[in-house]
């Protein structure tokens, strides 16, 4: 991939492994490819003639041997996996503002500090 377009990014997690991505996500051959003809190809502006230093990305895994032959089903497959995630996004969502509904009603009935602050009952 470009590395010195805009739109290219690349994280490293704790456990090593590297995700190298276009942010337009117009990449299908990623992390190996960008399209040749990418109309979005700007060069960065913003670290130019800056020294890196060890925290540079790291180097691209190799590229599978038969990528111009299959690399529309990588794509497709990456598209597919992708439509998964997005999928299920909504019904994570849901549950995650549920549990959190839950939560506010509950403290909205005394929750942490109700403890300290309840009523004693009348002798």
């Amino acid at each position: 991939m470009r590395q010195n377009c805009k739109f290219f990014e690349s994280r490293t997690y704790a456990n090593g492994e590297t995700v190298r991505k276009c942010d337009l996500d117009l990449a299908p051959e990623a992390p190996w490819r960008c399209p040749a003809d990418c109309t979005a190809f700007q060069p960065r502006l913003a670290d130019v003639n800056w020294q890196h230093g060890s925290l540079i990305t790291p180097p691209t895994p190799d590229e599978p041997v038969d990528l111009d032959q299959r690399g529309d089903d990588v794509a497709a497959l990456l598209d597919a996996a992708e439509d998964i995630i997005n999928a299920a996004g909504p019904q994570i969502v849901a549950e995650v503002e549920a549990e959190t509904a839950a939560r506010r009603a509950a403290e909205s009935r005394g929750g942490r500090l109700g403890r300290f602050f309840r009523r004693k009952p009348k002798p």
